[in-house]
């Protein structure tokens, strides 16, 4: 009986939804719009009544301009991130990345669940297909895909604020620690890239430990300080300025600080720069969580004594009688000044995005103006000199596999009186078998620090032999001068003499 019950009244149910629909249909073609408007409108607020639930839609493209938008790639990332182990169906899509080479998000018309401080939400994707091309050889569909979040009513105001804020910011660090990063390089006042896939890192960087961490704190403590320097008013950046002889590392360097960051590099080439203006154009179209790099500064531009430039000039001009120099710069057609570059690095300007750095490196810190490396403008400084046996010791493990050898007593020995570069170390450790004869490429390095030692001892016995050259010289000038005048006064003596005695 109850079974019959059930069947006449989910019968029931039917035909009624059925009217409903009917009627619906009848509304929606011949009832004017203010007709339809209207129920519409009490519709909602009748079906709110009984449905407790909030939906919230993301679409992947909003605006006039047709731009993804940013909330939605970063959900997506979200759920591919936390949610894919419940999703029955998955779009898989390859990156380039070493440590996640798979890229997975719900595919369409999937729905999953996410837990959130005890409260738990719903997402489901979904596509609307708004036009089809069917005059074409090659029909394609016109797809507008979004995610809808559902959650009950209660919990309004924390999905709202705290939910909304922890997806997005967990979707964007996602996908900073996931992406493939890029190389870029500006051709004027264009950027392009490439993808950027150097392996250096601060476990292979060749340097002395105590720096090392020092530099790794320092860089950790300035990606999470975001709420500081909002505090204390300064924009989101900082400088560092790498110097020291060529082959130390400076290249390497900014490569394991882009990849410890999971930060971009652009390449900033000086002199392809046409102007300030330029120059202003470029640094507003780089993006967050990036490196700028300005290599060999003191050859990107002249940089060093433009204050006393128009100084010399007036010189010259007062002198007519000296030969007109040509311009330095003739040919050139970068016109970036100084005050430009410095206007770049900590002006008003500098202050268009947040979380860069700042690099400058050079081999002759001292031919850069004060005013371009003071504090403030590049903050750290940093000094990459020569291998010492700490650095060494990094290089031997990654070369050849090695943390001690009888060897090492003596090559600490050299590199405390020797001078030579982690690039010529290196050279001299690198495998010319395979396997690698390790007792080899020690002694190969032995070798070439002794040359370089006995090279050393060379220019320094040259150097004091010149200084003993001269020395001599100095004192054999003394003793001519000295005669000469001695000569000259007993001349005079003498011509006082006769003079006096023909007077007589």
């Amino acid at each position: 009986m109850n079974k019959f019950n059930m069947a006449d009244m989910l019968g029931h149910l039917g035909s009624v939804l059925a009217s409903v629909m009917f009627v619906w249909a009848i509304i929606q073609q011949y009832f004017p719009y203010n007709v339809r408007n209207f129920f519409e409108k009490y519709s909602q607020r009748f079906l709110t009544l009984l449905y407790p639930y909030i939906q919230i839609t993301f679409n992947e493209f909003t605006g006039e301009r047709f731009k993804r938008s940013e909330a939605y790639s970063a959900i997506e990332t979200y759920l591919g991130k936390t949610t894919s182990m419940q999703a029955k169906r998955l779009k898989a899509d390859v990156i380039k990345n070493n440590t996640q080479p798979l890229s997975l998000s719900m595919d369409d018309h999937e729905e999953v669940a996410d837990d959130f401080n005890g409260v738990k939400v719903y997402w489901s994707s979904g596509k609307n297909i708004l036009k089809t091309q069917s005059f074409s050889f090659y029909p394609t569909t016109d797809e507008k895909r979004y995610y809808k979040l559902s959650f009950h009513k209660r919990h309004r105001e924390m999905i709202l604020g705290e939910y909304l804020q922890h997806v997005l910011k967990e979707g964007r660090d996602i996908k900073v620690k996931t992406r493939m990063r890029k190389l870029y390089t500006n051709n004027g006042s264009q950027w392009s890239h490439v993808v950027f896939e150097h392996p250096a890192s601060f476990q292979t960087l060749a340097m002395d430990p105590v720096m090392k961490q020092e530099i790794i704190d320092d860089l950790t403590t300035f990606s999470n300080g975001e709420e500081f320097y909002n505090r204390i008013g300064r924009a989101w950046k900082r400088g560092y300025l790498l110097y020291g002889p060529p082959g130390t590392g400076k290249s390497t360097m900014i490569a394991a600080m882009a990849n410890f960051l999971c930060y971009d590099i652009y390449d900033l080439e000086l002199t392809a720069v046409k102007d300030n203006t330029e120059l202003r154009r470029l640094l507003i179209e780089t993006s967050s969580k990036s490196i700028i790099v300005i290599e060999d500064i003191d050859c990107s531009m002249d940089l060093t004594g433009q204050r006393k430039k128009e100084v010399k000039e007036e010189e010259e001009e007062s002198d007519p009688k000296k030969p007109m120099k040509p311009p330095e710069n003739e040919g050139k057609t970068s016109k970036v000044t100084l005050s430009g570059l410095l206007n770049f690095v900590d002006g008003l300007w500098s202050a268009c995005g947040g979380d860069r750095l700042i690099v400058f490196t050079t081999n002759h810190v001292e031919k850069l103006d004060p005013a371009l490396i003071r504090r403030g403008r590049m903050d750290k400084h940093i000094e990459l000199s020569y291998c010492g046996f700490e650095a060494f010791k990094v290089l031997a493990k990654n070369y050849l596999c090695i943390q001690t050898h009888d060897l090492f007593e003596r090559i600490s020995e050299l590199l405390g009186e020797v001078e030579m570069t982690p690039a010529d170390v290196a050279e001299n450790l690198m495998p010319k078998t395979s396997p690698p004869d390790t007792e080899r490429c020690l002694k190969s390095l032995v070798g070439a620090l002794e040359a370089a030692k006995a090279e050393a001892e060379r220019k320094k016995l040259e150097e004091e032999e010149e200084k003993k050259k001269e020395l001599v010289a100095v004192k054999t000038g003394e003793v001519k001068v000295a005669n000469m005048v001695e000569n000259g006064e007993v001349k005079v003596a003498n011509s006082v003499e006769n003079g006096s005695n023909g007077s007589v």
